[in-house]
């Protein structure tokens, strides 16, 4: 981890932002105090009893474990990655998710964090009255309750990033920066088969059909772009330059 870390930083990066750091905090912490690195924002199970991953399940811990832990790395934002593609079928399974989400931004607060969510494209498929149920799941969560949008995968669930950012104001705090071109159906689809990573297509900023530029230029509140590749189209590190090149010789970061 250490020298992953130092990797990142001799590219240039000042944040990182951590998954799977519940059971190993302090080897976190001192990692990316070593590396003179911060994580404000990380991913952790909120909201299901277990965490689905294309590569394997991993459990939840109690949401204050979670907290304890993310206030030791130092974070101030802890984003669920990830709720069940059958969960965001029904208006009345959206609406536990957000229920379940809102219980815990007064619990969050008692460790001085936030809470969050960020999307696949599960949250796509279903429609409310013209409404998708990641939006209406957005319309029932508290204005705390911050919002982190991967702009790959609302691509891949079919909608125009540029759009949907304009629409989400100001909730919208962190996007996942990631190009690619999407499958030809939503792998989280109900009549979608099993898929991994390795089938998706993803490439480097300006090398996919995801309308990057436009979408952080329609941001109003943004203080993260994230990068991420679920499935690296070459040397990961490299990846991690061109992304990183991307935003900052766009002017979209500082």
């Amino acid at each position: 981890m250490g020298g992953s870390l130092d990797k990142l930083a001799a590219i240039g990066l000042k944040n990182v932002e951590a998954f799977d750091f519940v059971r190993r905090p302090h080897e976190i912490r001192s990692a990316l105090d070593a590396s003179g690195l911060a994580s404000p924002t990380g991913h952790a199970p909120l909201l299901s009893d277990e965490l689905w991953t294309p590569d394997g399940s991993i459990p939840t811990p109690a949401p204050e474990v979670v907290f304890e832990a993310a206030a030791a790395i130092g974070m101030t934002t802890v984003i669920d990655p990830f709720v069940a593609p059958d969960r965001w079928l029904t208006l009345d399974g959206v609406t536990d998710i957000a229920d379940r989400l809102n219980r815990l931004v007064d619990v969050a607060a008692g460790f001085g964090l936030s809470v969050g969510y960020h999307n696949h494209a599960q949250e796509f498929v279903a429609d409310f009255d013209g409404q998708t149920a990641y939006e209406r799941f957005v319309e029932l969560t508290d204005d705390r309750v911050a919002i982190e949008l991967d702009l790959y995968w609302a691509l891949v669930g079919g909608q125009d990033g540029v759009g949907l950012v304009s629409r989400l104001g100001d909730r919208l705090v962190a996007v996942h920066v990631k190009d690619g071109i999407a499958p030809a159906v939503n792998p989280f689809g109900p009549d979608a088969g099993e898929f991994g990573s390795a089938s998706l297509d993803q490439r480097r900023p300006g090398e996919g059909d995801v309308p990057l530029a436009g979408a952080l230029r329609a941001g109003t509140a943004v203080q993260y772009a994230v990068i991420e590749y679920d499935n690296a189209p070459g040397d990961v590190f490299d990846d991690i330059a061109a992304s990183y090149a991307f935003l900052t010789e766009g002017g979209f970061v500082r």
